[in-house]
This record gives structure tokens, sequence and C-alpha cells, in this order.
């Protein structure tokens, strides 16, 4: 079973490149952020105090996102090919759960982080703040998240590069090279 963890500042392809990886290799795709946005779009007191929270370009609690990600592992199809995890985790304390979550399950994962300028970052989230409706792809936010994004979330690359289960893969090409370039690595991070 192959389980990708998707890394990325905001912007830099992780949807994307997880959908071409859903269509040629079969993976489920988690994508923390629809998952979110979904339970926002269904108006519940947990949607809303998600809303409050994203709206703000904060991160949800370390504890809601572990809760939300181990119920889909547990109730994940016993033939999976694999994951894509996509905005998870997000904190040294969330990658940490993870790996104690895979573990009881006799699995693991590797972490394939896709680097993008910030001027590329910011430029891609603002012309798909024309078109998304997004109340979070506005500079002031873009700009918030990308600095969350280097203060909480730069750490949890470090914490697979000492498992030994990092890839760097540069993003600042098209869609279909950076795709080219993931793909050369999946046989080592199948390993």
């Amino acid at each position: 079973m192959l389980n990708i963890i998707l890394c990325g500042a905001p912007g830099s392809g992780k949807g994307t490149q997880s959908e071409l990886l859903v269509k040629k290799y079969g993976l489920h795709h988690l994508s923390t952020g629809e998952m979110l946005r979904n339970e926002i779009k269904s108006g519940s007191e947990l949607g809303k105090e998600i809303d409050a929270i994203i709206s703000k370009g904060e991160l949800v609690p370390d504890h809601k996102m572990i809760h939300i990600i181990a119920n889909y592992f547990d109730t994940m199809p016993e033939d999976s090919k694999g994951v894509i995890l996509d905005g998870f985790p997000r904190t040294v304390e969330q990658a940490e759960a993870l790996t104690l979550l895979l573990e009881r399950k006799h699995l693991k994962a590797v972490m394939i982080e896709l680097y993008v300028s910030e001027d590329e970052v910011i430029k891609r989230l603002l012309e798909r703040g024309k078109t998304s409706g997004r109340a979070d792809d506005n500079y002031v936010t873009i700009k918030k998240r990308i600095q969350i994004y280097h203060d909480v979330t730069e750490p949890v690359s470090e914490y697979y590069v000492k498992l030994h289960n990092y890839f760097l893969i540069n993003g600042n090409y098209s869609v279909e090279n950076t795709f080219a370039q993931i793909e050369k690595i999946l046989p080592l991070a199948h390993k």
C-alpha cells in the first residue's frame, strides 16, 4: 500500500497533483481542506467553528484534525491501494499522531513536498480566487496562510527527513513536469 503525504504551501499544486495520482494509481485522495469545507457547507456547529477559524487564515486545532483522520483510516476499504493525504499533517504533533496511527495498522507513509516560490504561490491563489469563491483566496489571508505554513508546517518536513521518508519536488514548473518528477520517486517511496 502506497500512502503519500503531499505537502506544500497553499497554492503549490497539491490538489492538482493528487487528482493525477488518483487517476493513474488508483489511490484514495483525502483532502482535509475539502473535508472541512464540506463540514462548513453542512451548517453544523462544528462547521461554523471551522469556518470562523479558516476565514481568519488559521489552522484547525490538532486534536480535531487527528480525530477526523483516524476515523478515515478506521473505515478505509481493505483492498485500498493507498491514500494521498493532502493538507495533513500540518504540525509535528499531527505527524507524530499519524505515524502512531499507521504503525498500529502496520502501514507507513512518505512525504512528498511540492516547493513553489512565494511569488508564484500568491499569483496562483489570487488567480484561483477570481473563480473559486473561497473566502481565504485574498491577498491578506494568503500572506497569513503562507506565514503559518513557514512557522508551523515546515517543521513537519524536518520530521519526515529524520525518518528518511521525505522527497522534495520542484513545483514551479508545469503540472506535467511536476507530475513526472513525482512519478520518478514513487518506486523509492514504495519501498
